[in-house]
């Protein structure tokens, strides 16, 4: 049986169509676990980089008039799971063409996702983008990622997936293996400084704005692996990554495709650990998960790369947000909002962020103080007015949010775009 499953192409196997992996023919490129101690002295499951035994692979692309391009995979960068069907992969690779096309001498990555056949790519999101991104919104471009070529692999009839459809029929959410060739992006981690981490959180909020307000696309996954930074002539720009949850405003009815919410556990805002949550995303959503970025990176971390082993600060708390589940953190971050008397929990290093974390928690507390009020009144059927729920009455909007962000440690930051220099100017008491 082993040796019949060792013919099996890797789409037989019902692994990723197109990789050509060295270790599944050639057991010699296998590496043992005392060659790779780090491996061996895990504590559960392997981590995700034991798919560096893929390195050296090579991984045909579909191409422009039925052409392929070939690219070899040099690293996993990431590896997501709990998705439905697979999570989404990152590949660092390299252009295996000998210098012959444009791809060449550029740092590239390779994602792989495998999304609901339904769900629009992120390339479409990015062309619409691009499109409106011109002139005084031209900005905009610096912080988003930059997506080289996409394309979509359908799943054959004889694969699993094909065999899940055809027994459950409408119950079994259809999906195809999606892939982009992008710019290589660099980690928050790579920063160092903290005003550079103020600088890439605030970049990251005008970029929503922007997507929100003008080709009206909602994030709807903002975690800290999902904020990358890019260099460009000597400055660095934060960039919002990774619009594969995305959706357009006007769909917001439609809701996600899959019966699960959109949005990395830790980061999610606190009413989607809600078992009776049925949405819709707002933006206050998206920013309240900016939020949970902040505060746990200052918490846990003694510098933008360091985690800290023990903090002082109380911080260490959060990091059970990473493997808890919705009811512990439905909970843990209710009690956040809604104390009244909370203080952040920051290292030395992050200190400055305690004024941002303080003044956003205020504006999320007495928002959803309000929002209960009005929705108590209208269960009692009250007369009352207006409530505008994306912004909880206007307490936790993005001026208010641009108004805390836009300094930091009493320096100013660099607002990009001329519209939110402009109302900067007007709200000085925000």
């Amino acid at each position: 049986m082993i040796k019949q499953m060792r013919a099996l192409p890797p789409e037989g196997l019902g692994i990723v169509p197109n990789l050509d992996a060295t270790f599944m023919k050639d057991r010699k490129s296998l590496r043992s676990a005392e060659e790779m101690p780090q491996y061996a002295a895990a504590d559960g499951p392997p981590s995700n980089e034991i798919f560096e035994w893929s390195e050296g692979s090579l991984f045909d692309i579909p191409y422009k008039n039925k052409t392929i391009r070939t690219v070899r995979v040099k690293r996993v960068l990431f590896r997501s799971n709990g998705i439905i069907g697979r999570g989404t992969i990152v590949m660092r690779v390299v252009c295996h063409c000998n210098g012959k096309c444009d791809w060449c001498g550029k740092k590239l990555i390779l994602k792989l996702s495998f999304p609901a056949k339904t769900r629009v790519s992120e390339q479409t999101f990015m062309d619409r983008c691009r499109e409106l991104a011109q002139g005084d919104h031209a900005w905009v471009l610096n912080h988003l990622p930059h997506i080289y070529w996409t394309f979509d692999i359908q799943y054959s009839k004889s694969t699993p997936q094909a065999n899940f459809k055809k027994k459950f029929k409408d119950d079994y959410e259809m999906r195809l293996m999606r892939g982009s060739i992008q710019e290589e992006l660099r980690p928050l981690s790579s920063l160092t400084t903290a005003t550079g981490c103020a600088q890439v959180f605030y970049d990251v909020v005008q970029c929503h704005h922007w997507a929100w307000k003008y080709p009206q696309i909602l994030h709807r996954d903002i975690s800290q692996g999902n904020i990358l930074v890019r260099e460009k002539n000597g400055e660095i720009y934060g960039v919002l990554n990774d619009w594969d949850l995305a959706i357009w405003l006007n769909d917001q009815r439609d809701g996600p495709t899959s019966k699960f919410r959109t949005g990395t556990k830790p980061y999610m805002a606190h009413e989607q650990h809600g078992i009776k949550w049925q949405g819709p995303h707002r933006f206050r959503h998206d920013l309240e998960s900016v939020f949970y970025v902040i505060l746990l990176l200052v918490s846990l971390y003694s510098s933008p790369k360091v985690k800290a082993v023990e903090p002082d600060t109380g911080g260490f708390m959060y990091e059970e947000w990473h493997k808890q589940d919705d009811t512990f953190l439905a909970g843990q971050k209710w009690h956040v909002l809604h104390d009244a008397n909370w203080e952040p929990s920051v290292t030395p290093f992050f200190f400055g962020f305690a004024l941002w974390l303080s003044e956003l928690q205020f504006s999320l507390c007495s928002g959803l103080v309000e929002l209960g009020k009005y929705q108590r009144a209208v269960r009692l059927q009250h007369q009352v007015p207006a409530f505008d729920e994306d912004s909880l009455g206007g307490r936790f909007s993005y001026e208010k949010v641009v108004s805390v962000m836009h300094s930091y440690d009493d320096e100013e930051l660099k607002t990009r775009g001329s519209e939110w220099r402009k109302t900067l100017l007007s709200l000085p008491d925000l």
